[in-house]
């Protein structure tokens, strides 16, 4: 696992942490990837991206050549994306309130009646809380923000049904630097934005919700 920073000069607690991160067992479900990551936030810093993909109901076919397999990939369809960035300050960061700090983001796309809910936000809120407590993630000061957008097709394109995505942008500073627990509640997360089962105890599975 790569990084910003330079690991051969990295801090004890950084190295314990990618460490950590590598030994997550992530669900089956989610494609997990390494991303650049971000420079300017901190000396040191780790990202990763995530997709849950649902195959084409209409399963594998003959196929051959290049533009023939790009257009059975495109039949996939994406049922939530996510990415997980872990910065890391030796000096510590009197807003992070430590010298970790874990930022997310997770996106999933409902069907308008769904996602016209009131209390979408804060159900999608409780996922992520859920998920820590779950998983014994220890952390504190905690915040995000839950955003509803709606997508209406006009034109050429009316016959499209209106969709509404959600998403959720939060960090949480972590308690120590063993984040394995972290990382495999993000990836149960990014599961539960997709609408996949098994759940926390308590949480409704959200039923399929992808556009026509």
């Amino acid at each position: 696992m790569s990084a910003i920073g330079d690991l051969s000069a990295a801090p004890a607690d950084f190295l314990t942490a990618l460490a950590a991160l590598r030994r997550a067992n992530c669900r089956n479900e989610l494609k997990l990837a390494e991303l650049p990551a971000p420079s300017r936030l901190a000396p040191y810093a780790v990202a990763l991206g995530a997709e849950v993909i649902q195959p084409s109901a209409a399963g594998p076919r003959p196929a051959h050549g290049p533009v023939i397999a790009a257009l059975r990939e495109t039949e996939d369809v994406e049922l939530a994306t996510g990415r997980f960035i872990l910065l890391h300050d030796p000096d510590g960061s009197a807003v992070w309130d430590g010298t970790f700090r874990i930022v997310t983001y997770i996106r999933a796309e409902l069907d308008a009646d769904m996602g016209n809910d009131a209390l979408l936000g804060s159900v999608a809120w409780t996922w992520l809380v859920d998920a820590l407590h779950d998983h014994g993630a220890r952390y504190r000061n905690a915040g995000g923000t839950a955003t509803r957008i709606l997508s209406e097709s006009f034109g050429s394109l009316s016959d499209n049904q209106d969709a509404i995505d959600i998403e959720l942008r939060a960090s949480w500073t972590p308690d120590s630097a063993d984040l394995q627990s972290h990382l495999e509640a993000w990836s149960d997360m990014v599961c539960t934005f997709a609408g996949l089962p098994p759940l926390p105890e308590g949480v409704t599975s959200l039923p399929n919700r992808r556009r026509n």
